[in-house]
This record gives C-alpha cells, sequence and structure tokens, in this order.
C-alpha cells in the first residue's frame, strides 16, 4: 500500500511542475515569439507558442528519480537481482528520450530534416534491444508463439519508430494525441500497479500527471490572451517514445509474467494505440498508392476526415477519443472469449469500414 501512495505523491508532483513550469514556457515564446505560424494545412489560425513539450521529459525525469530514491529510502525498492534489471532498462530508457528530447526542440525551434529524425529514432529505439527488451512473443496472433531475436530485436526496433512517430502524426488538433496517450498511459498505469510493478506503474502515471496541466493549456487556452500553447515534436516524440516502451516491456514474454497475464498481451497494447497506429498505415498506404511522398504533410489524417464531415476541432477530439476507447474496451473484453487473430481482423474490418463511411460522408458534405 506504500507503494501506491508513492505513485500517488509523484503524480501529484508532476501535476504540480507543469503547472509552475508551462506559464513560464509561454511567457519565454511570446518574448522570443517562438510561434507555431498557421498555414494552409493546419487547423489553428493565430500564432501559438509550440514548446508546452519541453516540460515533459525533465518533470517526468525529476519525479521519478526523486520518488524511486524515495522508495529505495524507505526500504519499498525492487530487490537485488529486479534492481539491476529496472535500472538497465531505466537507463537506457532516459538515455534515448534524451536524444529526442534535443532533436525534438531543435525541431520545434529551426526545423530538422526528417532523414536526421529518423536517424535519431532508429538510434533511440536501439536502446530497448541493449536493455534486453524486445518483442519475443506474439501469444498466439497469426498462429505464432515465441519469436528468435534475429526477428524479435529489429521487428521492436520498427516498432517502436513507428508508435513514436504515430503520436506525431496524430498531433494535429487540440488535445487529441496527448488525449490518446493520457488513455493509453492510464490503461497501462492500471495494468503495472495490478502486476505490482510499482516503477513502471509511477513512470505511467508521472506521464499522465505532466499531461494533465498541458492538455488544459492546449484544449481550454485563448490564443488571443496568450494562454494556449502545442506541444511540438519534443512533446509528441517523448509520448510516443514512453509509450513504446510500456508496449514492448508489457508484450515481453517472461513465464512469471504469463502466469499473471490471462490475455494477450499484444493485443491488449494493440488495442490502447489503435487509432493513431492504423490512421498512420492508411495515410501511408494512400500516399503510396497514389505515388506520393510517403513523410509529406498532408490533410488526410482522421482529425482532417472529421473537420471535413463538419465536426469543430473540440467535437472531432472528443469523437475519436470515445471511438478509440470503444475499439479498446471491445478488444480487451473480446479477447477473453474469442481467438486473437479473429479479434484482430474484426478490429481492422470495422476500422476498414468506418473510413469508408466517413468518406461517404465527406462526399456528401462536398455536394
Amino acid at each position: 500500500m506504500e507503494n501506491l501512495y508513492i505513485v500517488i505523491l509523484a503524480f501529484v508532483s508532476a501535476v504540480t511542475l507543469g503547472r509552475i513550469i508551462i506559464p513560464n514556457v509561454l511567457i519565454i515564446s511570446m518574448r522570443k515569439r517562438l510561434f507555431d505560424v498557421p498555414d494552409e494545412r493546419k487547423v489553428h489560425k493565430r500564432p501559438v507558442p509550440r514548446l508546452g513539450g519541453v516540460t515533459f521529459f525533465p518533470v517526468i525525469l525529476f519525479s521519478l528519480c526523486v520518488f524511486t530514491a524515495l522508495r529505495l529510502v524507505l526500504g519499498l525498492g525492487p530487490q537485488e537481482g529486479e534492481a539491476e534489471t529496472l535500472m538497465s532498462e531505466f537507463l537506457f530508457l532516459m538515455g534515448g528520450l534524451t536524444l529526442l528530447y534535443i532533436i525534438g526542440i531543435g525541431d520545434d525551434l529551426v526545423g530538422v530534416r526528417y532523414r536526421r529524425k529518423f536517424l535519431v529514432q532508429i538510434v533511440s529505439a536501439a536502446m530497448f534491444p541493449l536493455a534486453g527488451l524486445y518483442i519475443n512473443n506474439f501469444y498466439g496472433l497469426f498462429g505464432i508463439y515465441l519469436i528468435p531475436e534475429a526477428v524479435g530485436i529489429p521487428l521492436t526496433m520498427l516498432l517502436v519508430v513507428f508508435i513514436t512517430n504515430a503520436i506525431n502524426l496524430i498531433d494535429g488538433i487540440d488535445g487529441l494525441a496527448s488525449g490518446l496517450s493520457m488513455v493509453a498511459l492510464l490503461v497501462f498505469g492500471v495494468l503495472f500497479v495490478h502486476f505490482q510493478m510499482w516503477s513502471y506503474a509511477m513512470l505511467a502515471f508521472v506521464t499522465v500527471g505532466v499531461i494533465i496541466p498541458f492538455f488544459s493549456y492546449n484544449v481550454f487556452g485563448n490564443a488571443d490572451m496568450g494562454r494556449k500553447i502545442f506541444m511540438g515534436d519534443t512533446g509528441s516524440l517523448t509520448l510516443g517514445f514512453i509509450l513504446s516502451f510500456f508496449v514492448i516491456k508489457y508484450c515481453m514474454y517472461e513465464p512469471e509474467m504469463l502466469l499473471r497475464v490471462k490475455s494477450s498481451p499484444v493485443l491488449v497494447s494493440f488495442s490502447v494505440l489503435m487509432v493513431p497506429c492504423l490512421d498512420v498505415v492508411r495515410v501511408v498506404l494512400r500516399r503510396a498508392r497514389n505515388r506520393r511522398p510517403l513523410f509529406m504533410p498532408d490533410k488526410t489524417h482522421i482529425h482532417h476526415k472529421f473537420l471535413e464531415m463538419g465536426f469543430s476541432p473540440r467535437k472531432a477530439m472528443v469523437t475519436i477519443q470515445l471511438m478509440s476507447a470503444c475499439f479498446c474496451a471491445f478488444t480487451i473484453t473480446a479477447i477473453q472469449y474469442m481467438n486473437n487473430t479473429l479479434v484482430f481482423v474484426i478490429d481492422l474490418v470495422a476500422w476498414t469500414l468506418l473510413h469508408q463511411w466517413f468518406n461517404q460522408v465527406i462526399k456528401k458534405k462536398r455536394g
């Protein structure tokens, strides 16, 4: 019970620090005129500061370090063997986050070519296999169980880069990327609390804590009064990388973990990130079919579709969140009673049919 109290204290500290720092970031951004300038592809109409994400990594690092140290002082920390594994994983995680934090700030301030960003993302993704974390089991999805290292390690690196970019690309309207990330982090946080994996639960809830004050400024802030802020690439890369860490950690097969997990970790992880991940797949396939540059920004993401259907940005955000929650609830429930592959196929079919319906609505709207 003491560990749970410390997790709650760490969460409160992250909320408090974020609430203190973000207004100061707004002041600096306004004085130095560090704005995200609107163009034909963007939804906002006025210049808005885009450095909200610079608060994420420092606050997460501070809260995690301080309250992990508190656990150790109180004798609540992990045992010796477990502590070595935990330290290795978290040090490599922080190393990757540092690289992404630097490249994210560079992109938000002066712009960075996507090739350089991909290179940094690949190097950061390599941190997980170095820590001993990689996808090593599909838990029966497509009839596949154990996966050899030669397949699992490159697959893990690809998945980390994919999830990191998925969160980055879904960040197109106020509150969407941060809201989807909060829901996913809460799911992982509750799972890790359930399994008494307190350090991972602390990281999840601390990250939720730093998102909350940002979300309030991003969604409810007034741009005319200088009270609105975007997370920028710094924030989205940080959230995407942390989420990919949780996906790999939760999915990695461990004999003692399998005794406690009664469902498919792969599908549970997929369900909480289904909307941003499948949206990226759909957009990339569409660009490839139309022979357009795969990484050139456009207005074909799911939030753009909702805006074309006549939704306001806030209604679009709420609706997409609800859609994501429904997919998540269905998948987590269905895998208790149905074959994993069948559940996965149903999700894909439902996603495809929904987009066909969205396209028909847009066509009618255009007349």
